[in-house]
């Protein structure tokens, strides 16, 4: 059964604006799904077929004309000399929306995208099924703990038990684990975690050693919601620091983690300079930690962060649905300890929230955030704690009580 996606609007948007449409994401994510979906009733190459891929690297000026536009090109960064053949299709024809392609590596990392394409491709990066996507929830607002926000989402609420939070955070969002309940969970992921390094870690480096690369991503995955320390996960691993800054690099490209970086400006001078490593399915990652239950997931030492980084990734794929690639999410921690989990910028205001696993929030979660007032050109929006308490309600002043079926 097909679950909806809601960047299919921002596809179909972008296929208005652009002569090429991009859709980026991790293995598995739904990619080519959404565009067979979108794209029926045109043509489709897929260059995970070795005789397709070797007619496009030798013959890239003929390749489409064999496979005219409109095309959907499955895998696009396998052959990335196709992007110069695709610049001189829309040069010459200048027709909206003549070409899908989808990959598993971020554009900055498909060789020719952002010098051949720039300007002629709309980008889309998607990620596992989101909460509201898995429980068909319409409303696509990006989330931002506004008032307007709130009386917009009330209106279609998933309706989670506490047990329902912690199945999904150790499930994770994968939509072939969603769609079939009774998959195996260490089977997928365990065939998952050898096709992602036999394919496309291989296509973004020679890593040489398969046992030491799976044995830094047990370390990272291990990691999650802390600040990043590339000195103590080589020493982990084995490995030298510019190997695992290189390592790290191709689970960023591959959408695997994400780097939240530091809020800082002029005036905040005593902040950290450091990112926070989230890994963007909680389900990989509790594969590789070996958290094998919910139950021992939830009662374990990282619970608190498994929940911080289901909500961090949550709010991540409620930007990206919409198009938005250069996030406006930060943390915030100073030299004095005093940290905010999560800042949303949006037009000179900036939005702070905490997350807590527990479902009883005080004041004193939200004291930290007193510390943005004293920075100067920003104003401090609401905020609030994102938790695992079942109502929206006030915690002091503008800020909330935010329930997690609020994201």
């Amino acid at each position: 059964m097909y679950i909806k996606r809601h960047a299919e609007k921002t596809v179909e948007q972008l296929s208005k604006m652009f002569g090429a449409v991009l859709v980026a994401g991790p293995r598995q994510v739904g990619k080519t799904t959404m565009l067979d979906k979108l794209t029926s009733g045109i043509g489709k190459v897929t260059l995970d077929d070795p005789i397709l891929r070797a007619s496009a690297e030798e013959e890239s000026i003929t390749f489409f004309k064999d496979n005219p536009p409109p095309v959907f090109v499955d895998e696009i960064q396998k052959t990335p000399a196709l992007f110069e053949q695709i610049k001189i299709f829309l040069d010459r024809d200048h027709k909206k929306g003549q070409f899908y392609m989808c990959g598993s590596q971020q554009f900055k990392m498909m060789k020719g995208v952002s010098e051949t394409l720039a300007g002629r491709i709309g980008l889309v990066t998607l990620l596992g099924l989101s909460l509201r996507e898995a429980y068909s929830v319409a409303n696509d607002t990006p989330f931002i703990p506004t008032p307007e926000y709130f009386v917009e989402r009330k209106t279609e609420l998933a309706d989670l038990s506490y047990n329902d939070i912690w199945k999904i955070i150790h499930r994770g969002s994968m939509p072939e684990l969603r769609e079939n309940p009774d998959f195996d969970w260490q089977m997928f992921y365990g065939a998952y975690v050898r096709t992602y390094i036999d394919r496309d870690v291989r296509e973004l480096s020679e890593i040489g050693d398969t046992v030491k690369f799976t044995k830094f991503m047990v370390a990272v995955a291990a990691c999650t919601g802390q600040l990043l320390n590339l000195a103590s996960l080589s020493r982990d691993v084995g490995i030298s620091q510019p190997t695992a800054e290189r390592w790290l690099s191709i689970l960023v490209a591959s959408n695997i983690v994400y780097l939240l970086q530091p809020y800082s400006n002029n005036v905040v001078k005593r902040s950290i300079k450091t990112p926070k490593l989230y890994f963007l399915d909680t389900g990989l990652a509790a594969y590789l930690t070996k958290w094998n239950t919910p139950d021992v997931l939830k009662n374990g030492a990282m619970a608190g962060a498994f929940f911080e980084t289901f909500v961090v990734s949550e709010i991540i794929k409620s930007y990206y649905n919409k198009g938005i690639l250069e996030l406006p999410l930060y943390f915030y921690r100073d030299k004095d300890m005093r940290e905010i989990d999560l800042l949303i910028e949006d037009s000179g205001t900036l939005y702070p929230l905490e997350m807590k696993k527990h479902a009883d929030p005080s004041k004193k979660d939200i004291e930290s955030f007193s510390v943005l007032d004293k920075i100067s050109n920003m104003r401090r929006g609401p905020g609030g704690v994102i938790c695992l308490y079942d109502k929206l309600i006030t915690l002091q002043g503008d800020d909330k009580i935010i329930p997690v079926n609020y994201l």
